[in-house]
């Protein structure tokens, strides 16, 4: 099989490998670093610059240079936040409602560009490099995201690789890459690890189990807008007020942000550091000593928002944290001494340091690029879907058809009827959440499905959701009367802000008695409302064979159900059903002789 590189696609640096005799090797650039920045700088005329000549561009013009650009890929316009609009690049709407970044060229004109194009220039990068040492074409590649990478941002880093000439064969999360890399094949079987990745733009904490060369993942959680960037924001915040600074232009701003990162760096090794700032605004030097208490200060609030996701994973996974057999450590931000002493805190244990956090996950996809190739084998790699996806049903209900931590890939389908007598055509709604009922989910997409107008739960559509190796979802609907089929391949689903996704599933706890509850209540009002017609077209057919009590009987049930039907309880809806259904046993019996004696004499046997 021809050559596949293994991607880590990083919110501040990337990296790219090729297997070599066997070994991941990780692939230096023309300057001889293994990492290539997450920069690209969009000049008034010219091509872009990427990777160290952009990140240097960034104190220079930091209006056209971008940076962490992996937080925008696959978003909505809408679902910014506050600080994220502060960018020094200008942020607007593209046309369908997505991100795109906008570049003036002083003249009046604006060119725009969409986070995939500028990602695609990364692993254009990228790729040439790797074209370069190993003296051939590159045209296959895995690339890594974030667990927590919903549809949408997963099908966006797809999209770039295919803009950058790349045909991506494979979409790995990188806490199992990452779990690659560090061997845990050599941990013996049905060992679990938890991988705590923190790297410049997100996190994740993913819980992942080994069994005879198999990598699963039996349950992730992170948020996809945390990690270094929020660390290096609030140093930056810190520093403009320690050096007096009252109006920090774009200029000012990102040298003082590159400053911060740099002495971030520094104090992971050293006690305190010296920040020098020449000529920052005007002849004077801007200078302080930064101590690494102060630091940490003002990163522990952000380190310890990664606790919530830490726990709930444990949760899902069912598994106690004295349980697992490692911790590893993922990502540039997990240096900081006090991010290791709080893993080592929550996790009871030290966590495993024997592999470079900025190197792991390209190893990792590296390797799987091998197992792909052919090169390395008796690996597996098995990911899970972080959320429920389902459909709505009749009476505004999410019907789940995988549940979430399902592992991937996968398929699941349910049979569905056409509720109303006529009806010819069903809307699949797709819905991806925790809730019970349909408007408390999100909607990702939805379609029409047409038929042949039918009585009442005759027509039939079977529902199939597909979520292919990389995580992207494909809903099929198939009419089975006709075989008329409708496919919907959500790659522009809505994306939804992390904290909504935290929201949501701190929500679906929170609410799960009301949700039940109400659930509960609209399945009795449906089950009530199917009866009723069902027992009045009864009694009009044999109710005069019927005792004139049994009669008024079924009566006064039907019209008490009647009356409970908008404002009862779900417990008097059921009790009322279940009294109904009991007096209409001798009705229902004899209805079906009745079935059985017409069938009989159609076919002449009485």
């Amino acid at each position: 099989m021809s050559l596949i590189v293994g991607i880590d696609l990083g919110t501040t640096n990337s990296l790219i490998g090729a297997m070599d005799a066997g070994f991941p090797v990780l692939i230096a650039g023309a300057d001889g670093s293994r990492l290539t920045p997450s920069a690209v700088h969009f000049p008034v005329t010219g091509k872009p610059l990427v990777g160290a000549p952009a990140r240097r561009m960034a104190v220079i013009q930091p209006e056209r240079t971008v940076l962490s650009v992996k937080r925008f890929m696959g978003r909505r316009f809408g679902d910014l936040t506050a600080h994220e609009h502060e960018s020094p690049c200008r942020l607007g709407p593209a046309a369908n409602g997505d991100i795109e970044l906008a570049f003036a060229d002083g003249g009046g004109n604006t060119s725009t560009v969409s986070p995939e194009l500028v990602s695609a220039h990364i692993l254009g990068k990228l790729k040439a490099d790797a074209e370069r040492s190993l003296g051939q074409p590159v045209t296959r590649a895995v690339i890594t995201v974030p667990a927590y990478f919903n549809d949408a941002q997963r099908t966006a880093t797809k999209r770039a690789g295919e803009l950058a000439g790349l045909t991506v064969e494979r979409i790995v999360s990188e806490p199992t890459a990452a779990a690659l890399a560090y061997g845990l094949d050599k941990l013996g079987d049905r060992s679990r690890v938890a991988v705590f990745d923190l790297g410049g733009g997100t996190f994740d904490l993913s819980i992942l189990e080994l069994d005879r060369g198999v990598f699963q993942v039996i349950a992730t959680h992170g948020d996809t807008r945390l990690g270094g960037d929020d660390i290096d924001r609030a140093l930056t915040a810190f520093l403009i007020a320690r050096l007096e600074i009252d109006q920090a232009d774009p200029h000012i701003l990102a040298r003082i942000t590159e400053a911060a990162i740099a002495a971030k760096h520094a104090l992971s090794d050293a006690d305190e550091t010296r920040i020098d700032l020449p000529f920052l605004t005007g002849p004077l030097t801007h200078s302080l000593t930064l101590r690494r208490s102060e630091l940490e200060h003002i990163a522990t609030p952000i380190i310890d928002r990664t606790r919530a996701h830490c726990l709930q994973a444990l949760h899902d996974a069912k598994v106690e944290a004295a349980s697992l057999n490692a911790i590893i450590l993922v990502g540039g931000s997990t240096r900081m001494p006090l991010v290791r002493r709080r893993v080592a805190e929550w996790f009871g244990r030290e966590p495993d340091l024997t592999q470079h956090p900025d190197e792991a996950v390209a190893l990792g996809a590296t390797l799987q690029a091998g197992v792909l190739s052919g090169v390395v084998r008796n690996v597996t790699l098995l990911d899970v879907t972080p959320l429920s996806l389902g459909i709505e049903t009749f009476g505004g209900l999410m019907n789940v058809i995988i549940p979430r931590n399902t592992t991937i890939p996968c398929k699941a389908g349910e049979m569905f009827t056409n509720a109303v007598t006529g009806q010819t055509a069903m809307r699949i709604t797709a819905l991806q959440g925790e809730r019970e009922m349909a408007r408390d989910n999100w909607k990702l997409g939805e379609f029409a499905l047409g038929f042949e107008a039918a009585p009442k739960g005759q027509a039939r559509v079977g529902v199939q959701f597909a979520i292919d190796a990389d995580g992207i979802l494909s809903v099929l609907a198939r009419e089975t009367m006709t075989g008329t089929e409708r496919v919907l391949t959500l790659k522009s689903a809505i994306d939804v802000a992390d904290e909504a996704v935290e929201r949501m599933i701190a929500e679906s706890v929170e609410h799960a008695f009301e949700d039940m509850s109400e659930r509960v209540l609209t399945e009795a009002r449906l089950k009530g409302g199917e009866m009723l017609p069902a027992v009045r077209t009864a009694l009009n057919r044999i109710g005069a064979d019927l005792d004139p009590a049994e009669r008024a009987q079924i009566g006064e049930l039907a019209r008490n159900l009647e009356a409970l039907l908008d404002s009862g309880s779900a417990q008097q809806l059921k009790r009322a059903i279940q009294a109904l259904d009991d007096a209409t046993q001798n009705l229902a019996a004899r209805l079906v002789d009745m079935a059985m004696e017409e069938a009989l004499r159609r076919k002449g046997v009485l």
